[in-house]
């Protein structure tokens, strides 16, 4: 996925707030769609409040993910724990073998309907790709940069935090921007287990076979996915310019 240049970001940026916020403008447009005296705009939920609830939960669970993605990284990149590679391959591997969907269905009878299982099923879909990135990043270090760091009296901490971290940040934040995108999209299945976000407009045109609330559904969650991945990706050009500097 290439970045956006400005003005189409801040185009797409606009159209998503404008049809979250005042989506009855737009009824005209999706009219079409609809037959049988069918709602042009999806009417049973608010559409900003669901597109809110939708991002919320695929940062809650990517925030999760990456505590642990890293966390699991740093230690099988450590010569103590390096012997923990493969368990770890296994582990983050569980998320990417089973489908979103079957984790949902072994997850309500733990946890109930509603956000909590949408969460562990996020969590678990997006802890592949942070986690290897984290690995390679910290095993492409260049080890003339680690034996200076050593050689200035830096102990392994201070040597990770201040040289390997930083040096691997590129890598890891391309691994966050792809669980983004990947959990964006797939948080919409969350409404099959009564969660609240997009996936609930997408699923009730479905139901009733109006076209137009289907489409409503993917083009937000579309845009949003596209912006998000966009603005992770303008984080790390920043982050990485300071680092230069510095």
């Amino acid at each position: 996925m290439r970045h956006l240049p400005t003005l189409l970001r801040l185009a797409a940026l606009a159209l998503l707030l404008a049809f979250l916020l005042a989506p009855q403008r737009f009824a005209p447009l999706f009219a079409p769609l609809t037959s049988g005296g069918a709602p042009p705009i999806y009417d049973q939920g608010n559409l900003g409040t669901l597109a809110l609830a939708h991002l919320a939960t695929v940062l809650v669970a990517c925030l999760a993910s990456i505590i642990v993605a890293v966390a699991l990284g740093i230690l099988v990149t450590r010569p103590s724990g390096a012997e923990f590679l493969p368990l770890s391959r296994v582990l983050v591997n569980f998320g990417q073998t089973f489908p979103p969907v079957a984790v949902l269905a072994l997850a309500v009878p733990l946890v109930g309907f509603g956000a909590k299982p949408t969460l562990i099923a996020l969590f678990l879909y997006g802890l592949l790709p942070i986690f290897e990135n984290t690995v390679v990043g910290l095993k492409t270090c260049p080890a003339a940069v680690l034996e200076a760091a050593s050689g200035m009296g830096m102990s392994p901490a201070q040597r990770l935090l201040s040289v390997e971290l930083p040096l691997a940040m590129p890598l890891i934040l391309e691994g966050i921007r792809i669980s983004l995108v990947i959990n964006i999209g797939t948080a919409t299945l969350g409404s099959t287990v009564a969660a609240k976000g997009l996936g609930e407009v997408i699923i009730a045109g479905l139901l009733s076979n109006n076209t137009a609330f289907v489409l409503q559904g993917g083009l937000a969650t579309g845009l949003m996915a596209v912006l998000l991945y966009d603005g992770v990706a303008a984080l790390e050009r920043w982050i990485c310019g300071n680092a230069r500097i510095d």
